[in-house]
């Protein structure tokens, strides 16, 4: 919707550390908190998305690498360690993002809030405030989610770091032997971390549905 605009204004963002100053500037170009709230949502959604998918390539690797013979180690340790240095910032991406979406939606509520003291007329106060209310308990449902699935993204990055370690540091028949034992963890592990973040996309969906 107006992601064409954010270089000039992230600029000006980095430039004065102040978030006030950037949601201000954006106003000023009829870009509201309400409009960044949503394409952050969508920014988190995304994030997740892709997350998924690089924690399902970075399992495929580590299935594949454990069949190996110990000829072909050196090549597999070095794709598997890329394989979770992807896994790696797509998980910073979403925390990231979530970070920046909490951020503006603090933002929007405090302004909210503040707001609905200026109503002359009790019944839109009244009316303002319910919805409000309503608004802020959905978005605090789909931030509950999406902390949730962030901190479900940390062990299995444990693991697979701890994997690359071994792998690292004895390159020979052993060490795969040693990992096999790891795999069916670290896929039940995967299965409920893509599992959580699907929940935390659907509230996505849900909050999207009735802020737009």
């Amino acid at each position: 919707m107006f992601k064409l605009l954010f270089p000039v204004f992230i600029l000006l963002f980095l430039t004065t550390g102040c978030s006030k100053m950037y949601y201000a500037s954006m106003e000023k170009v009829g870009i509201h908190k309400r409009d960044i709230m949503v394409d952050r949502v969508e920014d988190v959604k995304e994030s997740q998305e892709e997350a998924q998918e690089e924690f399902k390539s970075a399992l495929e690797r580590f299935e594949s690498l454990v069949t190996l013979k110990q000829t072909d180690l050196k090549d597999a340790y070095e794709e598997y360690s890329d394989q979770y240095e992807e896994a790696k910032e797509a998980a910073e991406e979403v925390s990231e993002n979530i970070d920046a979406l909490e951020d503006v939606a603090e933002a929007l509520f405090d302004e909210w809030r503040e707001e609905i003291e200026e109503y002359s007329n009790p019944k839109l106060k009244k009316e303002s405030e319910k919805k409000y209310k309503e608004t802020r308990r959905r978005y605090e449902k789909m931030l509950k989610a999406m902390r949730k699935s962030e901190k479900s993204m940390q062990p299995v990055l444990a693991t697979f770091h701890d994997n690359v370690l071994m792998l690292k540091h004895s390159l020979n028949a052993q060490a795969i032997g040693a990992l096999k034992g790891e795999f069916d963890s670290l896929k039940g592990d995967i299965k409920t971390l893509i599992a959580q973040m699907n929940r935390s996309i659907q509230e996505s969906d849900k909050f999207l549905e009735t802020i737009q």
